[in-house]
């Protein structure tokens, strides 16, 4: 047992250079191409050069590209977040606002259709909860 073993791992550590041998590669009578690892008789042919297979592990991709672009996507992104929360900040205060001069102005009035109109005591309080609706919603 320990024999078929030691053949085998020998057998399995040596097939990679008997793997690697000549390619040849010729052009017949009728224009077809060939590759075999015998060269043909009588005719000429080019050895087909093959790349060697790497040993361990394959080159890694430059990290000095790959964390550029990373860095690149995070400074995107963190702009984009500081412009929403800069956008939020600034409905928040004028939902504040809003809901302020709703609560201490009963007297509001409103263009409509041109014409200025005061508003109704249930119209403003629909628009005073819609406003605290609207704060508890999006606002900290």
């Amino acid at each position: 047992m320990r024999t078929f073993f030691f053949t085998a791992g020998l057998l399995i550590s040596l097939s990679p250079w008997c793997m690697a041998g000549q390619i040849y590669k010729w052009v017949d009578a009728q224009g077809v191409t060939h590759f075999d690892a015998q060269p043909p008789q009588g005719q000429q042919s080019t050895t087909v050069v093959t790349p060697a297979s790497p040993v361990g592990k394959p080159p890694a991709p430059e990290r000095s590209n790959v964390l550029g672009d990373q860095q690149a996507i995070d400074k995107t992104v963190k702009k984009q977040v500081a412009e929403q929360q800069a956008q939020l900040k600034a409905f928040c205060e004028q939902a504040r606002t809003n809901l302020a001069q709703l609560q201490n102005n009963p007297r509001l009035r409103e263009e409509i259709d041109g014409e200025m109109r005061r508003l109704t005591d249930q119209t403003r309080q629909e628009r005073m909860t819609e406003a605290q609706k609207q704060i508890a919603d999006n606002c900290q």
